[in-house]
């Protein structure tokens, strides 16, 4: 069971609801934004935030998507990883790639770019005073200044608020798998995650 309840979409402040379009979404689409809305000016200032980064982003949809699967992974944050960006699935992120993340230094269909930052995010989520010169050299060989901001504010967003999220135990509309106990761990490869609808037909 939820330890938040959920706010219908009804229940939204009206400004965060238009905002964030929810009225041409669904329920499940919004959480756990529903459970943010329970402090509207917070919820607010996260969109503010996560639309910024998603706005104005210079790492491709695919790498923002399975740097966001990895660490959801190490978060066991189930309504993260039973959930798929349409923009990210466009972009190429198939179940078949998907399923790499399980041992991405080994898997063929990632970029050495990919793998460095896939390292990169474990080692924030679980080691990040690891995180030393010889790794940013070597980040610095694949992506700029720039991109390696983004990419450390966008796995930031992901660690810490993935890890709020999995306390909150959202799962009461995901598939079977993702709803058994807690302290068993699941993962974000296999065949019955959810595609969210594309951006522009979330905006018609």
């Amino acid at each position: 069971m939820p330890r938040i309840r959920s706010l219908s979409l009804q229940e939204f402040d009206p400004e965060l609801r238009a905002m964030l379009g929810a009225d041409h979404k669904s329920e499940r689409e919004m959480r756990p934004t529903s459970v943010r809305a329970h402090h509207p000016e917070l919820a607010k200032a996260y969109a503010r935030f996560a639309g910024a980064l998603k706005q104005h982003a210079v790492l491709s949809e695919r790498l923002r998507e399975l740097l966001r699967l990895r660490i959801a992974f190490h978060n066991q944050c189930r309504s993260c990883m039973a959930m798929r960006y349409a923009d990210a699935v466009a972009d190429g992120v198939t179940e078949d790639l998907v399923c790499s993340l399980e041992r991405p230094e080994e898997a063929t269909d990632l970029t050495a770019a990919e793998r460095l930052a896939l390292r990169y995010a474990d080692l924030l989520a679980n080691n990040h005073l690891a995180i030393g010169d010889a790794l940013y050299a070597e980040l610095a060989q694949h992506f700029s200044d720039k991109e390696l901001v983004e990419l450390g504010s966008w796995c930031a967003l992901c660690i810490g608020f993935g890890r709020l999220s999995a306390t909150w135990n959202m799962v009461e509309d995901l598939p079977a798998r993702f709803q058994v106990d807690a302290h068993a761990p699941v993962t974000p490869w296999g065949p019955d995650a959810w595609v969210t609808r594309p951006a522009a037909a979330k905006a018609a």
